[in-house]
C-alpha cells in the first residue's frame, strides 16, 4: 500500500511541477508567437530591417532547395528584385519552450513573383529562438517544401 501511496504523490508532483512549467512558459510562446507574426509581416513588405531586428548576426538559415544561408544572404534575398513576396499565411504553429531556448513548428504558404514568374509554395519549418539579453532572438530556421 505504501508503494501505490507513493506513486500517487509522484504522479501528483510530476503533474503540478509540469503545469507550473507551462504556466510560466505561457508568456514566452506569446512572445514568439508573436514574433513568428512579425516575421512573416516584415517578409510580406520586404522589411529587412524588421527583419534583421529579429534575427540573431549568427543566424543560419536552411532554405527550402538546401542552400544554407546567413543572416545577410537571408536579407540580400529579401532585398532582392528577383523575388517579391505577396502573401505569407501560416497555418499552424507549435512553440517547445525549453528553458531559455524555444523550437517553433509550423506550416506557412507563400505566394510571390521570382525571377518574373509567380510562384506559390507551402512549407513546413522550425524556428529556433533563444532568449539573449531578455529578447527572443531567432538563431537557426529552416523551410522544407510540402509537396502534395
Amino acid at each position: 500500500m505504501k508503494s501505490g501511496a507513493y506513486v500517487a504523490i509522484l504522479a501528483c508532483t510530476a503533474l503540478l511541477l509540469a503545469t507550473a512549467q507551462d504556466y510560466g512558459n505561457s508568456g514566452a510562446r506569446s512572445n514568439i508567437l508573436a514574433l513568428e507574426y512579425a516575421w512573416d509581416q516584415a517578409q510580406e513588405r520586404g522589411d529587412t530591417k524588421a527583419l534583421s531586428a529579429l534575427f540573431d548576426n549568427s543566424l543560419i538559415f536552411v532554405d527550402y532547395d538546401g542552400k544554407v544561408l546567413t543572416k545577410a544572404e537571408y536579407l540580400a534575398r529579401v532585398k532582392s528584385d528577383l523575388t517579391h513576396t505577396e502573401q505569407v499565411v501560416t497555418e499552424t504553429m507549435d512553440v517547445h519552450v525549453l528553458g531559455n531556448t524555444a523550437i517553433v513548428v509550423g506550416v506557412y504558404r507563400v505566394k510571390g513573383i521570382e525571377n518574373g514568374k509567380p510562384y506559390a509554395r507551402r512549407r513546413r519549418f522550425s524556428d529556433t529562438w533563444m532568449l539573449l539579453g531578455g529578447n527572443w532572438t531567432c538563431i537557426a530556421a529552416e523551410a522544407t517544401p510540402i509537396l502534395h
